[in-house]
């Protein structure tokens, strides 16, 4: 039987700068300034005003209209609605800042982000590629002749895992915040700065995280995965505190996936050296599949310490191109939310009481993760008009055998992982 959806057709992605929620264009084109101009049909866009990113809008072009005239048009009238996004606290000088790129085998792709990393206008910043279990010297070799003389460090990781080469990141970081993405992403050119900005004026916030949003919607499984809710987490900047739990988040701080991804998050140095790292029995390239970046993200809350979502961070995502990558995808996420939660239980089982606690009231919740993925607000293709892209039962059930999996190949990863150490001195929790 064949479980695919109908083929949605490519969606093209677009930026527009706008002077005021209902002013005069200041410039339209595509998302990451290449690629064919935008004469016509399906739109998604990012809507900025004088630059700072505050809603996005699916729209489609008729036939004999100006593509700018139509999405703006479009824009004003959401942003009428919406309002528009309050940006939070004035900016601060960042700290000095390490960016790890953790990869493997890819280095076309790295190549693309190292590139907009080279472009930030971040004060004081080194980007260090962590080589993930190489097979061959493809990586190094485009780093050492291409990146070196620019700052770029490289370093070998011979464990596979990227939690083990994210902590492998953390030992060799020198600045005061290290943040992470991945080799998939296109960096904004004010990303760095505006997710690292935040610790310099809270001395008790812990992480920070940003906004993701595709790079192309070209294929049936891109816009899929972005009609499901994506990476998106909204446009308003928001503070979680473990003082202060939020009233819509029963499961807090357990619903980690509610707070970012691991593609634009960034940690206080000490901190995530203090609780322990990454788990290195989580994320790709173990048998857990995933959770990496949310046990890391439950650790720092769990240890008092504040995370902060900065929409203004802004990384444009290449999702995967495939059906089978998303049906591993989909399978994936499921695998990861529960090895996340094994993990925390088994490193930190002084929160066992508070999760039976929150259980109850958030039971609902985590069931409709399979459902459709939580946008913060964001238009997602599939939202608009007749257009109707839904998220195909088989991949939900995926996501609920994968949850189902996840305990098991957190165990597994575990003894694959077992007698690996910390690279700083610090003991697993």
């Amino acid at each position: 039987m064949n479980t695919q959806p109908p083929k949605p057709g490519p969606i093209h992605v677009a930026q527009l700068d706008l002077d005021g929620p209902d002013g005069e264009v200041l410039s339209f084109g595509p998302a990451l300034g290449a690629g064919p101009a935008i004469t016509g049909g399906d739109v998604y866009t990012l809507v900025r005003i004088g630059g700072r990113p505050v809603a996005t809008v699916v729209s489609r072009v008729p036939p004999g209209k100006t593509p700018a005239d139509a999405v703006a048009a479009d824009a004003r009238a959401q942003l009428a609605r919406t309002g528009t996004p309050d940006p939070g606290a004035v900016r601060a000088v960042p700290p000095r800042t390490s960016v790890v790129v953790a990869t493997r085998e890819r280095a076309d792709q790295l190549a693309r982000a190292l590139d907009s990393l080279l472009a930030q206008d971040h004060p004081d910043f080194e980007v260090v590629v962590v080589d993930n279990a190489p097979v061959t010297s493809a990586t190094e070799d485009l780093v050492e002749n291409k990146y070196a003389a620019r700052g770029v460090r490289y370093v070998r990781e011979a464990v596979p895992g990227l939690a083990i080469a994210h902590n492998r990141g953390v030992a060799v970081a020198t600045g005061e915040i290290v943040a992470f993405t991945d080799d998939d992403v296109v960096a904004d050119p004010n990303w760095l700065t505006a997710l690292t900005a935040p610790f310099a004026t809270d001395p008790g916030l812990g992480c920070t995280t940003g906004l993701i949003l595709p790079a192309k919607l070209g294929t049936p499984a891109q816009i899929l995965l972005e009609s499901h809710g994506g990476f998106a987490k909204g446009f308003t900047p928001r503070t979680y505190d473990p003082a202060d739990p939020p009233a819509d988040e029963p499961l807090f701080p357990f619903t980690a996936g509610s707070f970012g991804s691991g593609a634009n998050m960034a940690f206080r140095a000490s901190v995530i050296r203090s609780v322990g790292g990454f788990d290195p029995a989580t994320g790709t390239g173990t048998p857990a599949r995933g959770g990496d970046d949310l046990y890391a993200f439950v650790s720092v809350l769990a240890a008092g310490h504040r995370l902060r979502y900065s929409p203004d961070a802004l990384v444009w995502h290449h999702h995967r191109e495939t059906w089978k990558d998303l049906t591993n995808q989909a399978y994936g996420y499921g695998a990861g939310l529960t090895a996340y939660l094994t993990a925390t239980l088994v490193r930190r089982p002084a929160l066992l009481p508070a999760l039976l606690r929150r259980l109850p009231g958030g039971l609902a919740r985590a069931r409709a993760i399979t459902a459709r993925r939580d946008s913060g607000g964001a238009a997602v293709p599939g939202a608009h008009g007749a257009h109707d892209y839904p998220w195909p039962r088989h991949l939900s059930r995926l996501e609920r055998r994968g949850m189902l999996a996840g305990p098991l190949g957190y165990v597994k990863a575990r003894r694959k992982v077992r007698g690996v150490r910390l690279p700083w001195n610090t003991e697993l929790p």
